[in-house]
């Protein structure tokens, strides 16, 4: 190729988004590689959360089996203890524990039916169980307000390049005194390369947060149920 070749190419504009990302100014290329980095975490969250959802729902469909087969709370809690760890596991194991360590030997029958729990004792065990709900809570959702930042923030860096890429392109008009369409056009094509990114970076993590959001209070709700089944059972079993 001749030298002139090589000139018309080197001054060619950028034609393809590969061309644009290579060919783009130093900020450019910071907001892309920052831009990078959060989709490449969002994805990471995205796929831990599924596979963690998923396994908290099949684990709740066991512990459901195993204490709809019991009969009492007694033989419900050899049931659960067979059964892998999970949060409606732990929030059984807690109300269990705490009712043994008011009333020892009440679910065997060691205790007669008019030592049940006082009002206070049953509101103990209330926030006991509740504390419990909270703290599962707080585990499930671990890694959801990364996908809120990440979904909030992209855009945000998104037009900030593209703030950067424009102030650049009217600096080169006023340095060159061209401002025909072919030289305007293809630094304004590059500074919203940034804004494109940042938007493919925030949908799926807006996408994912909701859902998630979603399955956490559907989780929630089911642990809180339970803990009212939980008391409603020790009442028909006489314990309060």
């Amino acid at each position: 190729m001749t030298a002139v070749g090589i000139l018309a190419l080197q001054s060619r504009p950028p034609a393809t988004l590969l061309e644009m990302v290579v060919g783009a100014s130093a900020p450019t290329l910071v907001v892309l590689a920052v831009l990078g980095v959060f989709s490449l975490a969002s994805w990471y969250v995205i796929g831990w959360k599924y596979l963690q959802f998923r396994k908290v729902r099949a684990q709740g469909n066991q512990f459901l089996d195993a204490v709809s087969n019991a009969r009492g709370l007694e033989e419900a809690y050899t049931a659960i203890l067979a059964l892998p760890e999970s949060p409606y596991g732990r929030l059984f194991r807690h109300g269990v524990n705490f009712f043994s360590e008011l009333r020892p030997g009440a679910l065997r029958g060691g205790v007669s039916a008019r030592e049940g729990l006082t009002q206070v004792e049953l509101e103990t065990l209330r926030m006991v169980l509740h504390k419990e709900e909270s703290d599962e809570r707080d585990d499930l959702a671990q890694g959801l307000t990364w996908l809120a930042v990440i979904g909030s923030i992209s855009p945000l860096l998104g037009l900030m390049g593209t703030v950067i890429g424009i102030m650049n392109t009217f600096r080169g008009i006023t340095a060159s005194g061209s401002a025909n369409i072919a030289a305007v056009a293809p630094g304004v094509a590059e500074a919203l390369v940034t804004t494109v990114t940042g938007l493919f970076v925030a949908i799926p993590a807006v996408i994912a947060y909701n859902y998630y959001v979603s399955r956490l209070n559907l989780v929630a709700g089911e642990l809180e149920g339970f803990s009212s089944e939980f008391i409603g059972t020790l009442a028909r079993e006489g314990h309060v």
